[in-house]
């Protein structure tokens, strides 16, 4: 009916040129905004968090702060990464890790930043810019003079690869998959389009390109996605989610909404028996219920639905998906002025005017003579020289009752925090024996988001490094903020208090009863010193107070006492460790490198392989002895790399292939002398034992070298 009416305002104002422009005009009214076409062209809320890469695929034009999923507009094969490990009489396992490299469309107009980035749901980038995996990224804003990627250039080469311009995309270079099944996740991106709110207005004029004009602006919204095949599939759900409706003024086409500026009228027809028309649908054909959704950035842009009802009758239910982001507060409240303007339109008047009525578009105000309220025209009739204006009244604005947005589990967004390494040779932890010489590497970061640092080693000083693959668990690590001091490895130590400074907060550290404490726990490498520790006790800000203290563990009571502030502290457990077998033989030194999502630079850590994985620990309780002959022998007890439970009744085993020891004796003035000896005593010879100082070193062979020494210094009387 627009198109007819219009048409005929264009003829008698204008004759055949303004009849054509008049019909043009009403045409863009029923196709674009009041006759809805059939078949959706619209967003739905989902496809807007679903990534796609398909050809002819839509690109949104982004307002305000939207998170959406863009579309994939390049990508390069898989890249394979093979690890080795093994060897060395050692099986060797081979792994492999990928890493992609693609391009993804996120707006149809130029933006100004990303904010967070989710993949799979996780977040892949936190709001203070950090990264929760490895990936280069690049972001172009969508100007019209934006450059080529340098990675897609040098792809696809310089003279073929797209700039994009007026397409603002993001680049990721050699992401790492491994957290993603080895594919490229579907990601979503916080989008900024425009600093701050945007106005309905704003939109709807930018999205025709100026062809609807928006002169009250609308509502704020936080952001929108325009979305979809058509302007019309755009500017409708934007408009009646907000209330407007189209109208022609001073030649071009406009959204009006709300209370506003009215041309007064007098109706002929009042008080005229059967002039005066009014009528009201009756309420089973009103709309009783609006379902309102929207994306809510307080639930990290998660749909949302505002619901508002009258209560009864709500079998007949309209429902909205605008993909705008807005409070659940905001999004009742237009779900309530859309209900409260559905009963409204129920209402119907009509108005007689003479010809001056022709004037009055369809869509505009009008304030009838002599009564309140505002109308607008949805309707305009020539009929025996009287113009018939069909108005609907103009609904108050809406009072949004409270707004319940629903519980929501976001992503967490903890920062990675930088890597912290440690790197460290050890007596050996379990039952079984080692051939090869054995690093152990811990790692952590220094807040509670870091996951895992990729590491490689050198043995070189760095002139050349071997990939190691990547860390596992964060370990607890800190540093000694107080040392235990001295004390014996024979017995608990109930009088020394250390106290330790953990990383960051978000580490704690337990308790163990003695049965704990014998199957191994609470281990921990102080300095160069293996705890134990009975009890741990928070002091607050990440400090610990750790008491009931077994020292020098697995053979390490020469380092008890030697502890100072700053030293390294190292809970010592399975799944935190590391473990690179036969790196470099007793004397070198092993540069471990560690590159985590956090770091700026590589972290690295230097160990003295000494062999004390693969040897033996020192004799204990050496002494000597008087013989009934007169002479000096010397015992000790041995020990074993393998055998650290205590069993009653039952020796240690040996561990080695063969019982075998070298003393070195070195008297005071004379020749030191070096004797093998099969068992764990030795009679010293007449001159060895002169009177005077004798120093005693008794090492145990092994099948990889000497232990460290147990040393007995003799002050030898004379008998």
């Amino acid at each position: 009916m627009a198109t007819l009416v219009l048409t005929t305002v264009g003829g008698i104002f204008g004759g055949p040129i303004g009849a054509m422009l008049g019909g043009l005009v009403g045409q863009t009214v029923d196709r674009e905004l009041l006759f809805k076409p059939r078949g959706r062209e619209g967003p739905r809320l989902t496809e807007l968090a679903l990534q796609t890469s398909s050809y002819g695929t839509p690109i949104p034009q982004l307002f305000g702060t939207m998170r959406v999923a863009g579309s994939v507009i390049w990508a390069t094969d898989l890249v394979e990464h093979r690890h080795r490990e093994g060897g060395k009489g050692r099986p060797t396992v081979t792994s492999y890790s990928y890493t992609a490299s693609f391009a993804v469309a996120l707006s149809a107009r130029p933006i100004l930043s990303v904010g967070r980035i989710w993949a799979d749901g996780k977040l892949l980038r936190g709001a203070a810019g950090d990264w929760k995996a490895r990936t280069g990224f690049r972001l172009h804003l969508g100007g019209e003079d934006q450059a080529v990627d340098p990675l897609i250039a040098s792809a696809e080469g310089i003279a073929v690869a797209p700039a994009h311009r007026g397409i603002a995309y993001a680049v990721f270079e050699d992401l790492e998959l491994a957290d993603y099944g080895n594919r490229i996740p579907s990601l979503t991106f916080e989008v900024s389009a425009d600093a701050g709110p945007v106005s309905a207005g704003a939109v709807i004029e930018q999205v025709s390109r100026g062809a609807v004009r928006a002169g009250e602006g609308g509502p704020a919204i936080g952001g929108f996605s325009a979305y979809g095949g058509s302007m019309r599939g755009v500017v409708e759900p934007l408009a009646q989610a907000c209330g407007g409706w189209p109208v022609v003024a001073g030649g071009q086409l406009a959204i009006a909404a709300g209370d506003g500026a009215a041309v007064t009228v007098r109706d002929r027809g009042a008080g005229v028996r059967g002039r005066e028309r009014r009528s009201i649908a009756t309420p089973d054909r009103a709309v009783r219920r609006v379902a309102l959704s929207h994306y809510d950035p307080a639930r990290d842009y998660q749909a949302g639905v505002q619901i508002a009802s009258w209560g009864v009758g709500q079998d007949r239910e309209l429902r909205i998906e605008l993909p705008a982001a807005l409070s659940a507060q905001a999004a009742k409240q237009l779900a309530q002025g859309a209900l409260t303007r559905t009963d409204a339109d129920r209402t119907r008047r009509t108005v007689v005017t003479g010809w001056e009525g022709l004037a009055i578009m369809p869509g505009a105000r009008v304030a009838i003579e002599g009564e309140s309220g505002r109308w607008r025209v949805v309707e305009t009739l020539v009929e025996a020289e009287e113009v018939q204006l069909q108005l609907t009244p103009i609904a108050p604005p809406a009072l949004a009752g409270p707004a319940v947005p629903g519980r929501v589990i976001g992503a967490p967004d903890v920062a990675q925090g930088q890597t912290i390494l440690h790197a460290f040779e050890l007596p050996p932890l379990a039952d079984g024996a080692s051939s090869a010489a054995r690093v152990l590497v811990a790692a952590c970061g220094d807040a509670p988001g870091w996951r895992k640092a990729v590491l490689a080693t050198s043995i070189d000083g760095g002139v050349r490094w071997e990939a190691a693959g990547a860390t596992v668990q964060p370990a607890v690590i800190g540093t000694v903020a107080s040392p235990a001091g001295a004390a014996s490895a024979a017995i608990e130590d109930r009088r020394s208090l250390l106290v330790v400074d953990l990383a960051h907060q978000e580490m704690v550290l337990s308790d163990a009863d003695p049965d704990a404490l014998a199957a191994g726990g609470n281990l921990a490498l102080v300095g160069e010193e293996l705890i134990q520790f009975a009890h741990a006790e928070p002091l607050g800000g990440g400090r610990w107070a750790l008491s009931g203290l077994w020292r020098g563990r697995r053979g390490t009571e020469e380092a008890i006492g030697t502890g100072v502030v700053g030293d390294r502290f190292v809970l010592i457990e399975a799944a935190t460790l590391v473990t690179l077998d036969g790196l470099a033989g007793a004397g070198a030194t092993v540069t471990i490198m560690a590159t985590g999502v956090g770091d700026p630079d590589a972290v690295e850590a230097h160990v003295l392989v000494t062999g004390r994985s693969i040897t033996p620990p020192a004799p204990v309780a050496l002494r000597a002895e008087r013989s009934a002959e007169g002479g000096c022998r010397l015992r000790w007890t041995r020990r074993s790399r393998v055998g650290w439970r205590w069993s009653d009744g039952a020796d240690a085993p040996l561990g080695e292939s063969v019982e075998r020891y070298q003393v070195r004796l070195l008297p005071s003035g004379l020749p030191e002398q070096l004797v093998m000896t099969d068992v764990p005593e030795l009679m010293l010879s007449p001159g060895i034992s002169d009177p005077g100082e004798l120093t005693v070193e008794v090492r145990q062979a092994g099948d990889h070298g000497l232990s460290r020494a147990a040393i007995l210094v003799l002050d030898i009387e004379p008998e």
